[in-house]
């Protein structure tokens, strides 16, 4: 892979503009966990290795278990994570996949009993500045800037 252009030299305002996204869900109710589960969900299904090695050890210096971090691809398959994350980690995967069919009623409404409005609200927007990131990082090769790195 060959570097690309650079978006953040070449058109800073573009980055200004992400960043204040990632400045409102800084300010946002969302915690931690939530929004690293968010992140490390949508950029592997978007295939961004440099966010998910970021994320990925952003997430453990929250408090992330290595565990759980090798196991959110495939999250429904096992019971580490809550009914409450199981519907997180299902709203990311179906914004992220939306051309399969969206954001299901189903799954819209198990986060209705977890979440109120504000939060489902920040939920999609944590989802969506995620997956800009991704298409800025797979759309400029930036996954070719990570090294290997020990863990943790």
């Amino acid at each position: 892979m060959e570097k690309r252009v650079n978006i953040k030299a070449i058109e800073p305002q573009a980055y200004k503009a992400m960043y204040a996204l990632e400045g409102y869900l800084a300010d946002s109710q969302l915690s931690k966990k939530h929004k690293d589960l968010i992140k490390i969900r949508a950029s592997q299904l978007n295939k961004c290795a440099y966010c998910i090695d970021m994320h990925a050890h952003e997430a453990l210096k929250n408090g992330e278990s290595l565990q759980r971090i090798f196991l959110i691809d495939a999250w429904a398959e096992t019971d580490l994570f809550s009914q409450e994350e199981r519907v997180i980690l299902a709203i990311t995967e179906e914004v992220t996949l939306i051309h399969r069919a969206g954001l299901s009623e189903k799954t819209y409404e198990a986060a209705r009993k977890f979440f109120d409005e504000n939060y489902i609200a920040q939920i999609l927007m944590a989802v969506v500045t995620i997956n800009a990131w991704n298409r800025i990082a797979v759309g400029t090769n930036m996954g070719m800037l990570v090294t290997p790195s020990a863990l943790p």
